[in-house]
């Protein structure tokens, strides 16, 4: 390698981590923040026996396992599985979304930093989506938190989660077509999805990566870009929940954080094994078949 081929190699890549160790030192800073926060309130519950570790408790970490295992496969569907299956253990709207926002904290953050270690992330991309994305997750938590009712809203986002459901089994069969990446409308489309994941629990991987794909954007790429970008959509969506509403059930968090840790690598495996296509379109279908019996449940009582 030449004198000049090295002169603008070096260059680069100085420029190149003066860009991301900026996003890699606000992401640990804030997961250190949260992980102490939440760490002290873990030991005030056990100390004053606040929080049960009973049969229900299984339940939440087996929402959390499933969840995480899904999402590990697909790159998405998190909020939508775990909200799913919250609805279907009783779980009004604002603790089911409040609880997954603030699980995903501990998932999203270390899903960030590898995506940035192993160059997952577009740069230009993730400014577009991070900032809109944050606004509409930080107006649907206030909205949920503080304006909307849980009961009159429930079965709303029990429809929203089925047609939810329906768009992913429709990205599943659809056939791809070959197009110029677009980011014009990113923005936009990060302020929609964060809204609605937000205020349903889920639906930003399945709404922003999912038609970002649709738009010709490299899938790693667009699957590291969104998930870094995710981090901050959960975290402050979360700031909003506890501002508002506090922590409550601290149980279901962590129940659903255990069950996510350990399906993490479990995830990562069937990702490797099973043909995303097919899982998406079950994932699809668990969505639709859970949610309406939740709204069958809503209407019999």
């Amino acid at each position: 390698m030449s004198n000049k081929d090295q002169t603008i190699e070096i260059p680069a890549a100085i420029a190149k981590k003066k860009i991301l160790s900026p996003i890699v030192g606000i992401i640990l800073l804030l997961k250190i923040v949260i992980i102490t926060y939440f760490g002290y309130l873990l030991v005030q519950a056990v100390q004053n026996n606040t929080v049960d570790f009973d049969t229900t408790f299984l339940l939440f970490i087996l929402a959390g396992f499933f969840a995480q295992l899904i999402d590990g496969a697909l790159g998405m569907a998190y909020g939508v599985s775990c909200t799913t299956l919250l609805l279907s253990l009783g779980i009004s709207p604002k603790l089911a979304s409040a609880s997954v926002h603030t699980s995903e904290i501990f998932t999203t953050g270390v899903s960030g930093l590898s995506h940035i270690k192993f160059n997952n992330l577009d740069k230009k991309l993730f400014f577009k989506i991070v900032f809109t994305g944050v606004l509409g997750a930080s107006l649907g938590a206030y909205l949920l938190s503080d304006i909307l009712d849980g009961g009159v809203i429930k079965p709303y986002i029990s429809g929203y989660l089925i047609l939810l459901g329906g768009y992913l089994i429709i990205k599943a069969i659809r056939k791809k077509v070959d197009t110029k990446p677009k980011t014009k409308y990113a923005p936009y489309l990060a302020l929609f999805g964060g809204l609605f994941d937000a205020i349903g629990g889920g639906g930003w991987g399945p709404i922003v990566t999912s038609n970002l794909l649709s738009q010709g954007h490299n899938p790693r790429k667009t699957i590291g870009t969104v998930n870094t970008a995710e981090f901050f959509v959960t975290y402050f969506a979360t700031i909003v929940f506890i501002f508002v509403l506090g922590v409550q059930h601290l149980d279901i968090v962590l129940g659903l954080v255990i069950g996510g840790v350990i399906a993490a690598p479990i995830g990562a495996f069937v990702a490797s094994k099973v043909n995303p296509k097919a899982l998406l379109i079950l994932v699809g279908v668990l969505v639709i078949i859970t949610s309406t019996w939740s709204l069958v449940n809503i209407f019999l009582k």
